[in-house]
């Protein structure tokens, strides 16, 4: 039996309409500039097909839209390396970073000319030879990650690297018997089945029980408890396999542990046989004045993930990199763990040329010079407000924001925006926004976003 879609698309004059419609989008797309009736268009379309066709919920998500969705805020282009402008042609400063994608800048002129260069040759690799692009890259992150880490593997995003830092665990400690985790309260590490498993928040676990056993979650920064947790669980044969953990907790609030945190939890590691995987994915490729957050620290994961920033802003790929002692479970059947798009030579060239601008540029460095005085004048003018401002908190350009209630929170994030500053909440910690804007952000930019924040805050209390 045939469908209704079906027969709506088998019929010809519906066909054309279709293909009218497409034509009409592949033109805005061409164009370098915007008319009257192509924003208009443009607005209309994002509007109606998110309610009817994507999820409605976004609509009444974000702050651009109004009520009864008859505005909203929709994006276009880059301007420059630390703003955007939506199609009425209005600026943003990037203050939000794509949730920390953009540490070398809106289409970075370096990342943009190697996918583009790249796609000359190919876009995507036939999968049975041998592509160079993927292996050049792995070579890079062994010469720049800290400790033994040595084997990469590319997926899209960084659920995927979670997803792929769990099944070396697994893969490597079954054989010893140990098959149950430890992830942390606040953690986020990606919304898959896997992932979503270390992840903390109810709200996006609940709906999707059971999940992947074996998790245990304990209290970010609590050493203490990591230990009972670890040693109880080995007394009732309920070894632990790994602990994930990020550097600096993002969507939990930007969540700085103590400082001896991340060697105290080596030192368990160590002494229980078990894997720490560190979660970069946010954390990673400069964003928090170091080229990893785990440098900080002192401390030599086994496992490592990465994401986000290490496209460059404009081609999605995760890694999951491992020690060989960890990896090599995967040597014997290399078709064990794969993908079809992960590792791709536009993902891969973009990730050279990212790898290539954090070194040349020494965006590191920049990030903590930056960071220091971002988050400097930022606490100046949260001391002005100590009645609805808690904290000020962060290390390089990964800082947050947090204020009495996730109401507060809001209201800065939309009162911002309107004066053209993008920030958010983060997914966790709702009234904890977050500032994590690209490395590349100058001076004077900084000092107009503590302007904008000081004449929100004053408008609220």
């Amino acid at each position: 039996m045939i469908s209704n879609n079906a027969e709506l698309i088998d019929n010809l004059e519906e066909q054309e309409d279709l293909i009218d419609y497409t034509h009409k989008v592949l033109d805005f797309i061409s164009k370098d500039t915007l008319n009257e009736n192509d924003r208009k268009f443009i607005i209309k379309e994002t509007v109606n097909n998110f309610r009817d066709f994507v999820n409605p919920g976004f609509l009444d998500y974000r702050k651009s839209v109004t009520k009864g969705g008859q505005y909203a805020a929709v994006e276009w282009r880059d301007a420059g390396l630390n703003s955007f402008i939506d199609v009425n042609g209005k600026e943003y400063i990037d203050c939000l970073g794509g949730f920390g994608i953009y540490n070398v800048g809106h289409r970075n002129p370096k990342v943009l000319k190697a996918v583009n260069d790249q796609l000359k040759h190919q876009a995507l690799h036939s999968q049975d030879l041998l592509d160079p692009l993927r292996a050049i890259l792995a070579k890079l992150l062994y010469e720049i990650t800290p400790g033994k880490l040595q084997y990469s593997f590319f997926g899209n995003s960084g659920t995927e690297a979670v997803e792929g830092a769990i099944k070396l665990a697994k893969i490597h400690q079954n054989k010893k018997g140990k098959n149950h985790f430890i992830s942390t309260v606040g953690a986020f590490h990606g919304k898959s089945l896997g992932s979503l498993s270390a992840t903390s928040k109810g709200v996006f676990r609940k709906p999707f029980a059971p999940l992947v056993s074996g998790f245990k979650h304990v209290f970010y920064g609590d050493i203490d408890m990591m230990y009972k947790t670890v040693r109880a669980s080995s007394m009732v044969g309920e070894d632990i396999a790994a602990i994930i953990l990020e550097p600096i907790q993002g969507e939990g609030g930007v969540i700085l542990p103590p400082k001896d945190y991340f060697a105290k939890v080596k030192e368990i590691c160590d002494q229980f046989d078990i894997l720490l995987i560190a979660d970069e994915v946010q954390t990673g490729m400069g964003r928090t004045g170091k080229m990893f957050c785990t440098e900080h620290y002192g401390v030599e994961p086994d496992i490592m993930c990465l994401a986000k920033a290490l496209g460059g802003g404009i081609m999605p790929i995760g890694a999951v990199i491992a020690t060989e002692e960890v990896f090599s479970e995967f040597f014997p059947n290399p078709f064990i763990h794969t993908t079809t798009f992960g590792g791709n030579p536009l993902s891969c060239a973009a990730a050279i040329a990212t790898i290539n601008v954090l070194l040349e540029d020494k965006m590191p460095e920049r990030a903590e010079k930056m960071g220091k005085y971002f988050i400097s004048e930022l606490r100046r003018v949260g001391n002005k407000y100590k009645d609805i401002v808690r904290e000020v908190r962060g290390m390089g350009l990964m800082i947050g924001m947090e204020f009495e209630n996730d109401k507060i929170g809001y209201k800065v994030s939309k009162g911002l925006f309107d004066k053209g500053i993008l920030v958010a909440g983060t997914l966790i910690n709702a009234k904890t926004i977050r500032i994590e804007p690209p490395l590349t952000i100058e001076k004077g930019q900084c000092d107009r976003v503590v302007k904008a924040l000081d004449e929100v805050l004053s408008n609220l209390v």
